[in-house]
């Protein structure tokens, strides 16, 4: 069944959910909502695919968070358990995060366990989904370097400018928005200026949700608050948006 609208950013295994996660995955049955539960580390990736095993509104990504622990590392052996799944769809979140540590004494780690997961998603064919804070000029030497091969893949909360966002486009990465642009300004250039094919909808929940429910606890249902605010600001029908974006996020994972 094709979704009405499609949150391809969400953390649906967390600990904020663990009194009602039933009553958040019948909203999205209710509002015809499909998502993506996003590991941060292999306990987190191992219930993103119970999850995606359970229902059919969830899929599943596998990954290390750059900096959540630095501890962990990418173990392929055990990722290789998980990737087998049919609804697991993508590689991460993983990227870089110059934000919450240090550059100068964290980049080598940080970017060995990024190419870890780069070379696993070339090996099964999966997209890669990003997490970058602080480190977009990184991202992108790494990821223009490697344009002539298969890789692809979503930078998650995206916050650049609309140069950094051209950069991703002609290397044929998205960038995807949450709540956020519901209560700033900060990001409409790069919304109005991008092509409708290269952005996608997310919620990044249990984190930002949008107006009219900031401030509380955000949920995948509630991604139709973005899709609106991206139709608005590009001024252009509601439904061609939803349409758009849904079939950008199937496209990735297909």
């Amino acid at each position: 069944m094709t979704p009405k609208y499609f949150d391809i950013h969400s953390h649906p295994q967390a600990s904020e959910y663990d009194a009602d996660r039933e009553a958040i995955i019948d909203r999205l049955k209710d509002t015809e909502t499909h998502t993506i539960a996003i590991g941060t580390d292999l306990e987190s990736s191992k219930q993103a695919v119970e999850l995606a095993e359970k229902y059919p509104e969830i899929y599943a990504s596998i990954g290390v968070h750059p900096v959540d622990d630095p501890t962990k590392s990418f173990e392929v052996e055990k990722f290789e358990s998980l990737i087998s799944h049919p609804k697991v769809v993508a590689i991460g979140e993983c990227g870089l995060d110059f934000f919450h540590a240090d550059k100068a004494t964290d980049y080598e780690r940080q970017k060995k366990l990024f190419l870890d997961q780069i070379n696993f998603a070339l090996t099964y064919d999966k997209p890669i989904m990003i997490h970058a804070r602080n480190a977009y000029e990184e991202i992108l030497e790494i990821l223009e370097s490697m344009k002539d091969t298969k890789l692809r893949g979503n930078i998650h909360f995206f916050a650049g400018d609309w140069a950094i966002a051209q950069r991703f486009f002609a290397i044929d990465f998205t960038v995807s928005f949450t709540g956020v642009i519901t209560f700033t300004h900060d990001y409409d250039e790069v919304i109005r200026q991008a092509p409708l094919d290269k952005i996608m909808s997310e919620t990044d929940s249990p984190y930002v949700a949008p107006v009219p429910y900031r401030g509380k606890r955000n949920e995948p249902s509630l991604v139709c608050e973005v899709v609106k605010r991206i139709a608005e600001i590009k001024s252009l029908d509601h439904e061609l948006v939803r349409g758009a974006l849904v079939q950008n996020a199937l496209n990735m994972i297909r």
